[in-house]
């Protein structure tokens, strides 16, 4: 398995991680669980989008900085890419 190939499947395997957890939040909701409880499942699920979004940001830095887009420019600059980053924090 390639590094893009193993990175690709470490943020799918996260997203539906949190897919699973969301759909756990909502199910709680419904059952009027105690909010704590489902504070508690909805701040893992910030978690898990948290973690994907840096995994891939982190595997495809390099790429986003150095391969063209169709017009032939770099897709981000330096600054872009700072910003995107920090959308996540």
């Amino acid at each position: 398995m390639s590094d893009d190939t193993a990175a690709k499947q470490a943020v799918l395997n996260r997203l539906r991680r949190a897919q699973g957890q969301l759909a756990g939040v909502i199910a709680m909701v419904e059952a009027e669980r105690d909010c704590r409880d489902v504070v508690t499942q909805l701040a893992a699920v910030s978690r898990a989008l948290d973690r994907a979004g840096f995994k891939i940001v982190a595997s495809r830095m390099r790429e986003c900085m150095t391969a063209p887009d169709d017009s032939g420019t770099p897709q981000l600059n330096e600054q872009e890419l700072e910003k995107l980053f920090l959308s996540l924090a």
